[in-house]
Order: structure tokens, then C-alpha cells, then sequence
């Protein structure tokens, strides 16, 4: 487990460099969801339709989120499912999965620490890096900067797996796993959407207020022929 200056000077990162070997398992994954994965694919295995999807932009490629929480009861039975996650958020760049974001349940962590979060998990991905860095030039995206402070990571050259703690509302544990060669791509796409939304943003609003005078015009036309016909002075 790392210091409390190593946590501190890589706060809401997700790039890591790797200063000891990994006895790693797929880093690829989070459960049954790999990344890479389609939305169809995805929202098959969640048990959702990928209707239920988010566009967040449409341009210069389409990136997609879709939020799934599990059934709070086993299958096939009427007993509380133990599972401890409260919800999964896919997102999606080019119908590409790049990153899972994962929040468990405080009533199913509670009393936990990070030593227990970190023992628990690195059954799944093996022994967590010894050290976490910035990549160089590598902005804190707002997700890391909500998500807490990091407990630990697990890492290669391909894939990043983040397990965070924040107090904000009462201790709770998020995980986040991501393709870091989709995240950079999707970090350089996000950056040209909201380029483009700045550059329209006076072009829409000015259709916005033209179609809301035309139906304001068409919505007084059609009440004058109704009214104009009944009424009686």
C-alpha cells in the first residue's frame, strides 16, 4: 500500500507508470464487461436496451454513456441480492467502451477500509503498483477530480484500474477501469465537441428563438380559426 505522499501527489490521477512486476490479471475488464466492447454488447450482457444510452457528443465522433444498477434481488428468487455494487456508468467513445466506472453500494462497504478495498480487489487484478505518476502534460479530468482521493492502482501500458474513496457524502469506494488509448482519444474528441458547441452556440440560439416565435405564431393561428368560429358577441 502507498504512503500518504504518493497518494497525495498523484490525487485524481488515472495514468500510472509501473515500478514493480504485475502478477496482473485481465486488466481489460470489469466482471463480465470488457473494454472495447460495443454498446449492443454491453447493454446485452447489463440486461438493458442500448436505447437507454446517452449521447453526450455527437461530434466530432458520437460518445455514448449508459448507467446500469444491478437487480437488488438474486435471479429467480425473492431474496436480497449481496452484491456489493450500487451502479455501473459505460462510456462509450465511437461505440468503443473505453472506461467503467464503478460506485459500491455504503451499506455494502461500510466499515470497510482501503487496506480491505485494496485486499479484495487485487484478487481480481493482482498486486497494485508501487508507484502512481502523472503522465506529463496529462490533465485531471473532472470525473477524477469528483471521484475522491485514489487508494491504489493497478495498471500496464494498455489499461489503468483506479479504486478512489471520498467522504463527500459518508466514506464510499468508487473503481474506475479505462482503455487509456480510447480515454485519449475520447479526451482529445470531448475537447473538439465543446470547441464546436462554443463556435454554434449563437447560431442555435438564434434557431431556438425563431422556431419558438413560429409556433408561438402557429398556436395563435390555429386557437383564432377555433375561437373565431364559435364565438358570439
Amino acid at each position: 500500500m502507498m504512503n500518504s505522499r504518493t497518494l497525495a501527489t498523484c490525487a485524481g490521477l488515472a495514468i500510472f507508470s509501473v515500478s514493480a512486476g504485475l502478477d496482473a490479471q485481465d486488466l481489460s475488464q470489469y466482471r463480465d464487461f470488457e473494454l472495447g466492447s460495443g454498446l449492443a454488447s454491453v447493454s446485452a450482457r447489463a440486461g438493458v436496451t442500448s436505447s437507454e444510452a446517452k449521447i453526450i457528443h455527437q461530434r466530432p465522433v458520437v460518445m455514448q454513456d449508459l448507467e446500469w444498477r444491478p437487480s437488488r434481488w438474486i435471479a429467480g428468487s425473492t431474496a436480497a441480492s449481496t452484491d456489493s455494487v450500487e451502479q455501473i456508468l459505460f462510456r462509450f467513445y465511437d461505440d468503443q467502451l473505453f472506461r467503467i466506472v464503478v460506485d459500491y453500494g455504503h451499506g455494502r462497504t461500510e466499515g470497510m477500509t482501503g487496506a480491505d478495498m485494496i485486499e479484495a480487489i487485487s484478487e481480481v487484478y493482482g498486486t497494485p503498483l508501487v508507484r502512481m505518476s502523472r503522465a506529463a502534460g496529462r490533465a485531471v479530468s473532472r470525473l477524477e477530480a469528483e471521484s475522491g482521493s485514489p487508494v491504489a492502482g493497478w495498471g500496464d501500458t494498455e489499461h489503468a484500474v483506479v479504486l478512489y474513496e471520498t467522504s463527500s457524502y459518508g466514506a464510499a469506494f468508487r473503481l474506475i477501469v479505462t482503455d487509456t488509448r480510447l480515454d485519449g482519444l475520447a479526451r482529445k474528441a470531448e475537447t473538439q465537441a465543446l470547441r464546436l458547441d462554443d463556435q454554434e452556440a449563437p447560431r442555435r440560439e438564434i434557431a431556438r428563438q425563431k422556431k419558438e416565435l413560429d409556433d408561438g405564431r402557429a398556436t395563435a393561428a390555429k386557437a383564432r380559426v377555433a375561437n373565431k368560429g364559435v364565438f358570439r358577441p
